[in-house]
């Protein structure tokens, strides 16, 4: 099967400070058919503005991944890690018993347009952790480059969970392959751009889901547009429209 989540249709608040979309139930937003996606839980676009951000907060038992896509990030937790995450860095915590952090805009001028995504982890109970990972232009310029793994290579991040996450930067009329394989699914989330993908004309907001063995090209049609490609192990109850 295969579907399209388009960008108007998540959940969506303006907390003056905050601008947020949530793909998932989050919060104040619930839809009781889109819980989940296989293992992801979360994937929420947020715009902070200048000099806000999210004060100490508490997580457990999720696998959590930061994508900035605008702007830059400052990060506190309580395993002593003060970092600022910008574009083409990842960033990943494993809240497993317990980690609180913050997440702050500092600049007085530019706001932070970013991803977070959530993953639900394979176990409970993990030790607390924290990484992030550096990539060049290069690494997803027209191809597919590993942002996580559970099995990571070449700088790729660490996660608990049988998925792997892949990013791409796409030049206009550019084409790259996806390959589903049996057992898994996909759920490919367009994060800059607009992209043609089986007929469908996806922009920055849309997803689509498929969860069935399939053999898919998208192209670029706009000059930059930028996909994240989840390749997940499959659940024995995915969401359904």
């Amino acid at each position: 099967m295969m579907w399209i989540r388009r960008k108007d249709q998540r959940g969506y608040f303006d907390h003056e400070w905050l601008q947020t979309w949530h793909t998932f139930s989050f919060g104040q937003y619930h839809d009781p058919r889109f819980m989940n996606f296989e293992s992801i839980r979360v994937i929420n676009e947020d715009i902070i503005h200048p000099e806000k951000g999210f004060g100490e907060h508490s997580h457990h038992d999720m696998e959590i991944l930061t994508w900035v896509l605008e702007g830059r990030l400052s990060h506190y937790d309580s395993l002593g890690n003060h970092d600022h995450i910008v574009p083409l860095q990842a960033q990943i915590m494993s809240a497993g018993t317990g980690i609180r952090h913050s997440e702050f805009n500092a600049s007085p001028t530019r706001p932070v347009h970013l991803l977070q995504i959530w993953i639900t982890p394979e176990n409970t109970g993990l030790e607390p952790r924290y990484d992030q990972t550096q990539l060049l232009p290069s690494d997803v310029k027209n191809r597919w480059a590993t942002l996580a793994s559970r099995h990571p290579t070449n700088g790729a991040l660490k996660i608990f969970q049988d998925v792997e996450i892949y990013v791409a930067r796409l030049d206009l009329e550019c084409t790259l392959s996806i390959d589903i394989r049996p057992t898994r699914s996909a759920w490919i989330q367009v994060v800059r751009g607009t992209i043609r993908i089986e007929g469908e004309q996806l922009v920055a907001g849309d997803a689509l889901a498929v969860d069935s063995p399939s053999a898919l090209e998208l192209t670029s049609l706009k000059d930059t547009s930028e996909v994240l490609w989840f390749d997940c192990g499959k659940k024995p109850q995915p969401i359904t429209q």
